[in-house]
């Protein structure tokens, strides 16, 4: 039996011992997870407040990674508080000073880093750390944020008559620009290793742990337990948004969702079509994320974009209760896309939308940037809004299901993107044409480099005054026939009639002198190799003359002061808009077109 004394010395071993096997396997768990990371520091972004610099001074401590503070950095540099620099030199030199130095910081090796609140706004900032690093977003409401910052007077921002207002309109414009990081992490009120906890645990469920250097992936390869995927930024300042295109994003929307809209329902417009091959899916996944969500399926074809099918859709929604907040789940092809995102726009005043496209044609062109509407009597999309999504899931495997005509008609669009001003892309297609069309890595390819074309143009001029308007090569000509065909699909999809368009584009140039007929010869056999028609006399039962296409196409979006605007070409890759085009020189020419055999 122990004396007292010896009863003491051995329960102050076993509590050693207990002590330094717990950080034993804490150190064992901090290296795995900072193995499996591959190099890539651990980036906290988020509102003032949020505690970056607490949390991630610990976390830093916790996994034996050095910790930065760009806010410190920069005063260090400057020999000035954050303040002073505002006062002195204004916002933004504060942000360029703050996007060179978090460059250099994360270039100087693994480590955690709080960035500064407005740091991840910035969308070369963004960039950076994309490429370096791993964001999590320490989120909290804004009455912990306010109890927090009023603590302190260092806060530029806040330095306002009313810095509770300023502070939840701070948090309206960058709460979804936040939602872009890659893990979103709740910073709640009590002691900062709760918080720590829950982003261990989100980063080792992500990345994994224990992983042999040797067998670790490489940075560029997607992290163990998430599925492989392109991400397309298109920025629109605080309306900016991903586009992420890879295979499996069906089965994982709900945490995609969660993490850009968190909390919020959903409400999912398909057709039938695509409600029998990709709804169940998309319902199994929101349900294992907790989103409650109400559907409606449509039937399937153009005639569905129609005052009907808005009506309907839009008393839809509102009989599902959803709220200003919730979102709008488009799922489907382009027709569903623009429905639905019309209706976003205009339940409540404006709902999130949210794009799935399923067709090639819609995730690579419908589905991003924001043009949402329904067709008229008069013509295509002349009824509609433009509605940025606040999220595209192009879930490359979901075209597996496509019927061959549709994939030839996404093509189409494809093909356009390397003949508005990008040459090289288009010789690439005429490399790649086969690979594309058995859905191997070429297709993945082919809809991200789309994605990036139209993601940068749409940046540049989103509400089409200018140079968006290159995105309707062949369109002056395809929506025309697809009017006069009366929107029946059986007869000429939107692809197909694109295809012609782009073909008479090309044509139309040569015959008035602008484009080389060998450039325009290239184009038509690439599309033609594709099996896609070239020739308005290719769609079937077409008994329309040249005064009634010409009639068509002055209902076209770009015509401007009762003159025709066209799309034309000076080359492939060199697209440029014709203003002003003469009635009796497209009259010709379409006598012409349609007298060939």
């Amino acid at each position: 039996m122990l004396k007292s004394g010896g009863a003491a010395c051995y329960i102050g071993i076993m509590t050693q011992t207990v002590a330094f096997e717990d950080r034993r396997q804490k150190d064992e768990r901090a290296a795995a997870l900072v193995r499996a990371l591959q190099g890539r520091s651990i980036v906290l972004v988020g509102m003032m407040g949020a505690g970056k610099t607490s949390v991630g001074r610990r976390l830093a401590q916790r996994l034996g990674l050095p910790f930065a503070d760009a806010d410190a950095e920069i005063e260090t540099a400057a020999r000035m508080s954050i303040s002073e620099i505002f006062a002195r030199h204004g916002e933004a030199f504060f942000r360029n000073r703050e996007h060179h130095v978090i460059a250099r910081l994360l270039a100087d090796g693994q480590k955690v880093l709080a960035a500064g609140g407005g740091a991840f706004i910035d969308a070369a900032t963004r960039e950076r750390i994309r490429e370096y690093g791993v964001s999590v977003w320490l989120k909290a409401d804004v009455d912990v944020l306010g109890r927090r910052v009023r603590k302190r007077s260092n806060r530029p921002l806040l330095a306002t008559d009313s810095p509770e207002e300023t502070l939840a309109r701070l948090m309206e414009i960058r709460d979804p620009i936040y939602a872009l990081a890659d893990h979103t992490i709740v910073s709640r009120e009590g002691s900062h290793e709760f918080v720590i906890e829950d982003l261990l645990d989100a980063l080792e469920k992500a990345y994994g742990t224990a992983v042999p250097v040797s067998e670790a992936p490489a940075v560029s390869d997607p992290p163990p337990g998430r599925a492989a995927h392109a991400a397309v930024a298109v920025e629109l300042d605080s309306r900016a948004y991903e586009i992420l295109i890879g295979d499996g994003l069906l089965a994982d929307a709900g945490q995609h969702i969660a993490r850009v809209a968190p909390r919020a329902a959903c409400f999912v417009v398909t057709d039938a079509n695509v409600a029998s091959r990709h709804l169940p899916a998309l319902l199994a996944s929101l349900e294992q994320a907790g989103i409650r969500c109400g559907q409606l399926v449509l039937e399937p074809g153009e005639s569905t974009k129609s005052f009907a099918g808005f009506t309907r859709t839009c008393e839809a929604i509102l009989g599902a209760r959803m709220e200003r907040g919730d979102c709008v789940l488009a799922l489907g092809g382009g027709v569903v896309g623009d429905l639905a995102g019309f209706a976003a726009a205009s339940a409540r005043r404006g709902m999130r939308l949210i794009q799935i496209p399923t067709s090639l044609l819609a995730q690579v062109d419908s589905s991003v940037g924001g043009k949402t509407g329904i067709n008229s009597e008069h013509g295509k999309n002349l009824i509609g809004a433009f509605h940025q999504p606040i999220l595209v899931l192009a879930d490359a495997g979901t075209l597996a299901t496509l019927p061959d005509r549709e994939f030839r008609a996404g093509y189409a669009e494809v093909v356009k993107y390397g003949l508005i001003n990008d040459a090289a892309f288009f010789e690439w297609l005429e490399r790649n044409r086969r690979g594309v069309f058995a859905q191997g890595p070429e297709l993945r390819e082919a809809i991200r480099v789309s994605c990036m074309a139209k993601a940068a143009i749409v940046a540049r001029d989103e509400t089409e005054q200018g140079e968006r308007m290159l995105l309707n090569l062949g369109h002056t000509f395809g929506h025309a026939l697809e009017r006069l065909t009366h929107y029946q699909s059986t007869r000429l999809n939107h692809g197909e009639g694109v295809a012609i368009g782009l073909a008479c584009a090309f044509r139309f140039s040569v015959r008035l002198g602008h484009c080389d007929g060998q450039d325009a010869e290239r184009v038509v056999g690439h599309l033609r190799d594709a099996g896609l028609p070239t020739r308005i006399r290719d769609i079937p039962d077409w008994n329309e003359g040249a005064a009634a296409i010409l009639e068509a196409m002055y209902q076209d979006k770009k015509v401007s002061a009762g003159a025709l605007t066209f799309i034309l070409a000076r080359g492939i890759g060199e697209a440029f808009v014709a203003r002003g085009a003469s009635p009796d020189a497209v009259r010709t020419f379409l006598t012409d077109e349609l007298a060939e055999p």
